[in-house]
């Protein structure tokens, strides 16, 4: 697979303010301890310190500088990084605050900042000029021409890392360059500040790079200066911050120095999102110097799949379980009532289209159902005179005690109609007409099983026509992403309100209602049906007890999960789920998660058809399956391409 995670880092030196000697030893050696960052970013004006005021006049200060951006270029002669550091530069008849590009032992190009602050403490015009404005220049600096504008980027074909700088100001002001920049194709940009520290700027420069980040689809590196710089009125923080996607990787402040703030990003990501995110085109400007550098990847740019997951191993990579679970207690709780909230709307919105105030809806003991009719709890006091109407559908001899007593618990708690309804008389003479035994035939007999769940769904559709009722499905995403339904059985309703949310976030929901609802005895039965097996019930119990789990044979859904998270979200080919997989799974060995994995993408194709005729349901979050919506899949693709990249390891 084709490696797009490279190692960045926001490297804050320790700088003595005028020294240009000093701080060049102190950059250069940042950079040799930083081998495996493909990218490195200074501060700004990191060559000579920012606060050196007045001195930006003298031509002993700007000589040296230049002379030191030439040694520190020399130090990465024999690497494959970029580098970039703040340098005062001469061109013309004005001085520039600039970003010094810096590959293969070459300084590569400078970018001047454009948006220079005047006010309050700030004072930049009284030494530097604009650079708004300059396009297609090139100066000369030790006998070499070297590009010179704000249309400048640093491109390595080779990893399709494509990178602009912006400097401190250029973020804080509506018309950002790193906009435009990322419209004409890079994503990665570099910030190189001096922010002085406030009360209250630390969350606000965050807030800044995030959002940028996240709007232009790109990885954001910042990197400000430290408290080495002078305090005769300000003091600076050393704040770095490395964002991607809208979100924070990495961030420090008042670090000891040296510092250096590292993370890896995920170029991959970024193209998948940009290509999917149809809005985000490119720009009409096409003024923009491509100018060749070289940004490596974090280990070889093409491996397989353990190799990539020792890379993810090795350095600590962050990755979650449970992608569709925020491991904050507080975020996940939070999250969990927000899809309640959006569940119970879309319902209430179809209750009122429709003028079908009663709901009715069967219930199993189970995650799903459960989920189910406690949105039509909350769309309840959303509209008073909606009636719940539930069933609870047994079949003598695969119905376990326990399920069935939840089951009637949870009805008796919640529902205004309470209906229990065997179906085994039903199910048998259904089974003796088509010529089927009656009893169960054993693994594979998907005619007995099918049967009881196209009953189930029979007896609820006849019985919303006679309570002139809608009926409310209960399914979940991650069951339509395996096909692990009947089709025109539980497959099927007039409202679908779990349609896009994955399993391993069901049981949050559930837990998460427990807690608020401030009621025991359903916060009982709640925690009750959380802790029991997940389970169809289609065969027969083994004495009354759940013989029949489902993930022994469909595999464990916080694996799936996880696969269908990447595949979905982030355009993933399977041998990168596999090794990210391995990762987020460390007890799992490399053939057990292939293995998950193919099992997954052969359901994944196969089972298209089902989710071709979805009913109505409410999208809740970034994956979905609608085939109206975000999902849309021939029935019958190939998943052989698949199959052979899981194959290659």
């Amino acid at each position: 697979m084709k490696n797009h995670i490279i190692k960045v880092a926001a490297a804050v030196p320790a700088i003595k303010v005028g020294n240009v000697a000093y701080n060049t030893e102190q950059i250069t050696a940042m950079i040799r301890e930083l081998p495996d960052c493909g990218v490195i970013v200074f501060p700004e004006l990191s060559v000579t310190g920012y606060t050196c005021a007045d001195l930006f006049q003298s031509d002993l200060l700007l000589e040296s500088a230049v002379s030191a951006l030439f040694e520190i270029a020399a130090a990465t002669e024999d690497t494959d990084g970029l580098v970039i550091v703040g340098v005062p530069i001469r061109f013309r008849n004005s001085l520039y605050n600039c970003a010094a590009i810096i590959s293969c032992g070459k300084v590569k190009a400078l970018i001047p900042k454009t948006y220079l602050p005047n006010y309050c403490e700030f004072y930049e015009c009284r030494w530097f000029a604009s650079g708004r404005g300059f396009k297609g220049e090139t100066l000369i600096l030790n006998g070499e021409e070297i590009p010179f504008g704000t249309d400048i980027l640093a491109e390595d074909p080779s990893t399709g890392a494509v990178l602009s700088a912006e400097v401190c100001e250029d973020l804080w002001i509506p018309d950002k360059p790193s906009t435009h920049a990322a419209l004409a194709g890079a994503n990665i940009i570099a910030n190189l500040s001096a922010s002085d520290e406030l009360i209250g700027k630390q969350e606000y420069r965050s807030q800044l790079v995030r959002q940028q980040s996240g709007a232009c689809y790109c990885a954001y590196i910042y990197a400000s200066s430290g408290t080495c710089e002078s305090s005769t009125d300000l003091v600076f923080s050393g704040h770095t911050l490395i964002a991607q996607n809208g979100n924070l990787l990495g961030e420090s402040i008042f670090p000891e120095y040296p510092h250096a703030q590292t993370a890896m990003i995920d170029l991959g990501t970024i193209m998948h999102d940009r290509q999917r995110q149809n809005t985000f085109e490119n720009s009409s400007d096409h003024d923009y110097r491509r100018i060749p550098v070289r940004m490596h990847t974090l280990g070889p740019e093409d491996m397989n799949i353990g190799q990539m997951a020792d890379i993810l191993k090795k350095n600590d990579y962050s990755l979650p379980r449970n992608p569709f679970v925020p491991s904050d207690g507080s975020t996940r709780n939070s999250r969990c009532r927000r899809i309640l909230q959006i569940q119970a709307n879309g319902l209430a919105t179809r209750v009122r289209a429709t003028g079908i105030k009663n709901l009715v809806i069967g219930i199993s003991g189970g995650l799903d159902s459960t989920l189910a009719i406690i949105v039509c709890a909350e769309a309840k006091k959303l509209i008073p005179d909606i009636r719940i109407i539930a069933y609870t559908l047994p079949s003598r001899g695969n119905t376990s005690q326990l399920t069935y007593y939840n089951a009637t618990r949870l009805m008796e708690l919640l529902a205004d109609e309470i209906h229990v309804v065997p179906i085994e008389e039903g199910v048998n003479l259904h089974l003796a007409q088509l010529g089927h035994e009656q009893a169960y035939q054993g693994e594979g007999d998907v005619t007995y099983e099918n049967a009881q769940a196209r009953m189930r769904t029979y007896i609820l559709m006849d019985a919303a026509n006679m309570k002139n009722g809608l009926v409310v499905g209960t399914g979940d995403l991650s069951e339509l992403a395996l096909g692990w339904c009947t089709y025109n059985g539980d497959h099927m309703s007039m409202y679908a309100v779990n349609t896009s949310v994955p399993k391993t976030l069901v049981k949050f929901i559930c837990t998460t209602y427990a807690d608020m609802c401030e009621n025991n005895e359903l916060k009982e039965v709640l925690y009750s049906i959380c802790d029991t097996p997940i389970t169809p019930e289609l065969t027969p119990t083994d004495g009354g007890r759940i013989a029949q789990k489902t993930e022994e044979k469909i595999g464990k859904y916080d694996l799936n999960d996880f696969f269908m998270y990447y595949t979905l979200r982030h355009g993933f080919e399977p041998s990168r789920s596999a090794a990210y997989a391995m990762k987020a799974y460390p007890e799992l060995g490399q053939d057990e998660v292939v293995n998950a994995a193919k099992n997954f993408f052969r359901r994944f194709f196969s089972q298209q058809f089902k989710r071709s005729c979805l009913p109505d349901g409410p999208k809740v979050g970034s994956v979905s399956l609608s085939p109206r919506g975000d999902w849309r899949m021939p029935s019958d693709a190939s998943v052989e391409l698949w199959m052979k990249d899981l194959d290659r390891g």
